[in-house]
């Protein structure tokens, strides 16, 4: 399982570097009481602070912690903040981590459909196009 993450985290390191935009792998992310984000990402108007998560269902949970120290993170370095959702076979939708809906436990939810929904797809996330929601 972590081998999938870390393949996924490398795939969008390369698409990043590929259209011209500077990325690089926080390797061991997580395993530090400090935030840090799996990926930092930018060009001369962005910058992105980025946690991966590559699934193969429908839906992954986040714990507020989690979430929270993505902003703090964010925050301090003036990023923004976002969650790179991986589906299996659908490829990378992008959401920004401060406009995620809390579940009933307090904690986030991030589904396919509201990823389809409420998410981006990379090359919007890179602004070469702005895709209309309808």
């Amino acid at each position: 399982m972590k081998a999938k993450g870390s393949r996924a985290e490398r795939e969008l390191l390369h698409m990043f570097w590929d259209n011209s935009w500077a990325c690089m792998r926080a390797a061991g992310s997580g395993s530090t009481p400090m935030p840090s984000p799996d990926l930092i990402a930018g060009n001369k108007e962005n910058l992105l602070a980025i946690e991966c998560k590559s699934i193969r269902s429908n839906s992954k949970n986040f714990q507020k912690e989690e979430i929270d120290q993505l902003v703090t993170f964010s925050d301090i370095l003036n990023a923004t903040p976002i969650i790179a959702m991986r589906f299996d076979n659908l490829g990378w939708y992008f959401l920004n981590a401060k406009e995620l809906p809390k579940n009933k436990n307090g904690n986030y939810t991030v589904t396919l459909k509201s990823s389809q929904l409420k998410g981006i797809k990379f090359e919007e996330l890179i602004k070469q196009y702005k895709q209309l929601k309808l």
